[in-house]
This record gives structure tokens, C-alpha cells and sequence, in this order.
């Protein structure tokens, strides 16, 4: 099994990476948070890797992550029912945003946390709770010494309301980085 990759990145994409090992280029498919954070084409790359196999003969992809931190998350969703490696990295893209204050909201059951900071449907926010409440504590991901205020999550609802109403999309919506 592989766990990390470290080589020359040759390309990247949004959502992959073709990085050169040993003088072998392996696609490597990643999240926003990971491409954000790639160097320059020729320079060297470390990537923590998680490999998927497809059920019906299909061949092996490899998911890159810049921490471990993220690659245990995305691990973690791929435990849940119906959720498979595609809809996991969905998943944390959006949960890259803060993955601290997402493990505080799971654990505390916060629903509204959960839909109006990460911006998941409310069905999807209870999916998640009642998959990974018990499993998020594992995760090293530090939770944030302040919590995120009610009248904060209030404020910050209807600016992002207000935006989206102005023709804004959730992508370019985010909250400040947070250490994790």
C-alpha cells in the first residue's frame, strides 16, 4: 500500500496532480485545499496518499492529501453508507475550511454549524453526525480554543445569504484559515 509520494510535480489541475517517481508519472487525485497549496510545476511534492480500488475489476486511484490530518478525514468519510471516494472528497473540501471546528461540531452535534460555515444541506449535516460522531474523536485535528459564538454563526448566515443573493457562489465564500 502507498502512503505518501514525494517526486517532481510534472502537472497540475484542480482536482489532480501528475508527479513523477523514479521516473514513473502517477495521477494522483486531490482536493482544492491541496491544489491551493502545490508548488510550482518541477518542484518537488509530498503528498500523503490513500489508495481506492474499484469494486468490478476496475483499476486503483490514488487520493493525495498535503496533511495527514486531511487524508484521516477523507478516510473517515469513506466509512460512511453510500459514500464513496468522490463524494469523500466533496466532503473535504468543504471541511478543509476549518477541520477543528468541524470535528467540535460534530461532536456536539451542531447542525447549524455544520450547514451554514461548511455549507452542507441539512439531510447531509445529520448524515454526517450520525456516521462519524463517534469515529471524529481519533482524529489529531486540535480543536479550536474559541468556539465559534452562536451570535457568530447568526452574522455570518446572513452575510453569506446576502452574497449568495447578490450572485455570489459558496466557493468564493470562505472562512478565515484556522490552524488545525
Amino acid at each position: 500500500m502507498i502512503a505518501t509520494l514525494r517526486g517532481t510535480l510534472l502537472d497540475k489541475k484542480p482536482d489532480r496532480a501528475l508527479i513523477e517517481v523514479s521516473s514513473i508519472g502517477l495521477e494522483v487525485c486531490i482536493n482544492a485545499s491541496t491544489y491551493e497549496n502545490l508548488p510550482e510545476i518541477s518542484n518537488e511534492v509530498k503528498l500523503f496518499i490513500s489508495e481506492s480500488t474499484a469494486m468490478y475489476g476496475g483499476g486503483t486511484t490514488l487520493y493525495g492529501f498535503q496533511t495527514e490530518i486531511e487524508k484521516e478525514i477523507f478516510e473517515l468519510l469513506r466509512t460512511m453508507p453510500s459514500t464513496g471516494a468522490k463524494k469523500s472528497m466533496e466532503y473535504l473540501n468543504k471541511i478543509t475550511k476549518s477541520i477543528g471546528d468541524f470535528k467540535r461540531a460534530v461532536i456536539q452535534k451542531d447542525i447549524s454549524v455544520i450547514t451554514t460555515i461548511f455549507g452542507f444541506k441539512k439531510p447531509t449535516a445529520e448524515k454526517l453526525i450520525a456516521n462519524l460522531k463517534d469515529k471524529i474523536t481519533s482524529v489529531k485535528a486540535e480543536l479550536p480554543e474559541k468556539w465559534i459564538s452562536p451570535e457568530y454563526v447568526k452574522v455570518r448566515s446572513e452575510a453569506v445569504a446576502i452574497l449568495v443573493a447578490l450572485g455570489l457562489s459558496l466557493i468564493h465564500i470562505s472562512e478565515p484559515t484556522r490552524p488545525y
